[in-house]
């Protein structure tokens, strides 16, 4: 049984698209070495892959080649 659990919000990205555009954003920093990059991702409780945005790891100052 899972006892640690947080609730976050669904919050609205773009409002053109009504219900279809509140999901829940989960609050996130990235820190590698001496950069750290505060952004919010959307929580995908159903996904078995996760990705790093390219940009976001240059911002990082990570080699990503």
């Amino acid at each position: 049984m899972m006892t640690d659990m947080e609730r976050f919000p669904f919050s609205e990205k773009d409002e053109s698209f009504g219900v279809a555009s509140s999901l829940p954003y989960l609050p996130l920093t990235f820190t590698y070495r001496n950069h750290s990059l505060s952004v919010s991702g959307l929580l995908d409780t159903g996904a078995s892959v996760n990705v790093l945005p390219y940009d976001m790891g240059i911002q990082l100052g990570a080699d990503l080649n």
